[in-house]
């Protein structure tokens, strides 16, 4: 089977090389009974991992269970892995079987191994090693035959230092690795994911799929997801279900989840308050300017093409671009009376430069046959990319925008009133 093959059969959504390396070590080492541990942050999927070595194993045919060991309390877990004997503690009525009585043959996956209590992780060290194990108040050695597939989300060396986590047991449990990457590792699959989401919500309650906009994209793609694959999911659905438009906009998604604009944002590296809050504030502020610079560029490309087709010209061929004159200005070539000082009265044609005679509105032509001696190199002028200016440039459009209403114009920069007085004593305005 191939990688193709099991992201189909398990609904698995990605493309980037560290899902498909953690796919690929999931199934070189199914067929196998070595241990496996999986790493990676909340959410992620690491089940699915689990399922996908013990499906492709040859334990196939034998149970499954999934035991979450962060959530079994610390005086009970014993009795619930190993079983216990009757009268073994208050309240044991009758023995019980345990999971690795009860599941003799297939697979174990322990989720959050990291939370096991050191007792614990003594009796399962023994069950990894030897295959044996003793219920809770019983001095009879069991036998097991069980493949324990384990899952961490923390540190398990940090915790072995804090002698939390037994290092012998990390290393029997750790025989073959499995990274699961973040989210915010695969950029690239947030949006088929969102998507399939969506649709999946969709044809579970028979109605319309929700769709976002191309800015709304650009936030759910660069939102850092904390809480990843489920996150992910979760917000969708909520969209699906609040939202009474089914095109979701940019504003639409900061109303409804008003941290996305707090998170993966472009990093400053200095300016930081001592309580770390004063890079996060610039970063809005940036933010908000790369936001009206991709509005602006917008805007220059609507005007290109509406002169283009207005005046029933052509669009230059892109690989002849470098070859084609830099704009220019008029010499002492050419020089209008005194009565005709604006250029604006003027048309530039084949047959030399003519006044402008009135008429419908003003043509706009190119002359490509213009000899371009009549005309002097235009002065290229560097962009000024220092940051401060332009944010400096940026608050005094807000405050000139609202007539130097700081609240309003520290609602429309994305920042609070208190952050907005700072930068304006900062820069003097």
């Amino acid at each position: 089977m191939n990688l193709q093959s099991i992201k189909q059969r398990y609904g698995i959504i990605g493309r980037t090389e560290g899902l498909d390396r953690a796919l690929s070590t999931a199934m070189r080492v199914a067929p196998t009974d070595l241990s496996a541990l999986i790493m990676g942050e909340s959410g992620v999927g690491k089940e699915v991992f689990s399922r996908i070595i013990h499906q492709l194993s040859p334990r196939k045919h034998e149970k499954f269970i999934a035991v979450n060991c962060g959530a079994i309390p610390e005086g009970t877990i014993n009795s619930e892995l190993f079983g216990h004997e009757k009268g073994a503690f208050t309240g044991a009525t009758g023995e019980r079987k345990g999971y690795f009585e009860s599941y003799n043959k297939g697979t174990i996956f322990l989720d959050e191994i990291g939370e096991l209590p050191l007792e614990t992780q003594a009796f399962l060290l023994r069950v990894l090693e030897s295959g044996e194990y003793i219920r809770v108040g019983s001095s009879k050695t069991m036998r097991t035959d069980v493949r324990v597939v384990a899952a961490t989300n923390v540190d398990l060396k940090d915790r072995i230092k804090k002698g939390k986590f037994r290092e012998d047991l990390y290393y029997r449990l750790n025989t073959v690795p499995i990274i699961v990457p973040p989210l915010r590792e695969r950029q690239e699959d947030i949006y088929p994911l969102f998507r399939k989401f969506v649709v999946d919500f969709a044809e579970k309650y028979r109605t319309t799929s929700i769709q976002v906009d191309d800015r709304a994209r650009i936030l759910i793609e660069n939102y850092t997801w904390p809480g990843n694959i489920r996150e992910l999911k979760n917000v969708s659905e909520q969209l699906s279900v609040i939202s009474e438009e089914k095109l979701i906009t940019a504003e639409d998604l900061v109303d409804h989840m008003p941290t996305i604009l707090n998170r993966n944002l472009p990093s400053i590296g200095s300016g930081k308050g001592n309580d770390g809050t004063g890079s996060m504030e610039e970063r809005e502020i940036l933010y908000k300017l790369l936001f009206d610079m991709k509005q602006d560029l917008n805007d220059l490309k609507r005007l290109v093409v509406e002169l283009v087709s207005t005046n029933d010209l052509q669009m230059p061929n892109m690989a002849n671009l470098p070859q084609l004159a830099q704009p220019s200005i008029p010499t002492d070539n050419f020089r209008p009376t005194e009565s005709e000082r604006n250029y604006n009265d003027y048309v530039i044609g084949n047959e030399g430069e003519r006044p402008y005679s009135g008429g419908a509105d003003r043509p706009i032509l190119i002359d490509n046959n213009r000899p371009n001696s009549n005309y002097d190199r235009a002065e290229e002028v560097e962009e000024n990319l220092s940051l401060a200016d332009n944010e400096k440039e940026l608050i005094q459009k807000a405050l000139k925008k609202h007539k130097n209403r700081r609240k309003d114009a520290a609602s429309e920069l994305g920042i609070s009133e208190r952050t907005l007085y700072r930068k304006i004593q900062l820069y003097d305005l």
